[in-house]
């Protein structure tokens, strides 16, 4: 499980497992191969003895800027037939253990995932949140159903429509219920791996129980929304707008959507 370069970072620290997204070049945009890489991580640490906890963070200023545009604009090679197949690039689809989420910087659209994915989400001072997928002209159909047990509805529908024109700092995120903490950027991996620390003093399976009522809990309530939201997605991926919205990010000029 340790990894030194690459899309992905990970050590083991006092039984944590602390990865870092390494795509610092591209605000660690999710791209086929980091989510390859990510979901072959937590299988492997789904069977790894002695690990406690995860710690999950960025690189560079952004923590993850959401689906990298370029792959939007090609073909997909890496599609799941349904929601569950599709998000598997997530450590709770694999481990048993708490996740820790550590937010760095940017978190955009598809970095929600690693948000609404987590048992704990701490964020620092620095971090911004927004879901632009319907201004590069997707379907936010996924982040906003895991999203919706977390924070306040409101506020979460307003980022969805408004999109890029919506973000929410730190400390907004947190009265909205979308991160339990704001940390000093400094101090925000510290923070992530002593919450981690205390998480190992306690029995671990009481915790790996615990945390199964909660997550099942949670999973059972949105799985045939998620399933119906996966479902438009896809539907969509053929529609005009969906391909123009990444042409024109990626040209960096205004998209010309369909009239309707």
């Amino acid at each position: 499980m340790e990894r030194a370069e690459g899309v992905l970072l990970s050590t083991v620290i006092d039984g944590t497992l602390l990865v870092t997204l390494n795509r610092p070049q591209a605000a660690n945009a999710l791209n086929d191969e980091l989510m390859d890489a990510l979901a072959s991580l937590w299988r492997a640490a789904a069977g790894a003895p002695g690990l406690r906890s995860i710690v999950l963070t960025g690189a560079g200023k952004a923590f993850c800027g959401g689906a990298d545009a370029g792959m939007l604009a090609a073909p997909r090679t890496r599609v799941g037939d349904t929601a569950a197949a599709e998000l598997d690039f997530l450590p709770g689809a694999h481990v048993e253990i708490p996740v820790i989420t550590a937010v760095n910087g940017a978190c955009a659209g598809g970095g929600l995932h690693f948000v609404a994915d987590a048992d704990i989400c701490i964020a620092s001072s620095a971090a911004r949140f927004l879901d632009p997928h319907v201004s590069v002209g997707q379907v936010s159909a996924l982040e906003p159903l895991q999203l919706r047990l977390r924070m306040r509805p409101d506020i979460l529908t307003r980022m969805v429509l408004l999109g890029r024109y919506e973000s929410l700092s730190a400390e907004q995120a947190e009265r909205a219920g979308l991160v339990s903490e704001v940390a000093d950027p400094a101090t925000l991996r510290d923070r992530g791996l002593e919450l981690a620390g205390m998480i190992a003093k306690n029995s671990p399976e009481a915790v790996r129980l615990s945390r199964r009522v909660l997550r099942t809990f949670e999973e059972r309530r949105i799985a045939t929304e998620l399933d119906l939201g996966w479902e438009l997605i896809r539907r969509h991926r053929s529609h005009p707008d969906a391909i123009e919205g990444p042409a024109a990010f990626l040209e960096k000029r205004p998209a010309e959507w369909t009239q309707q």
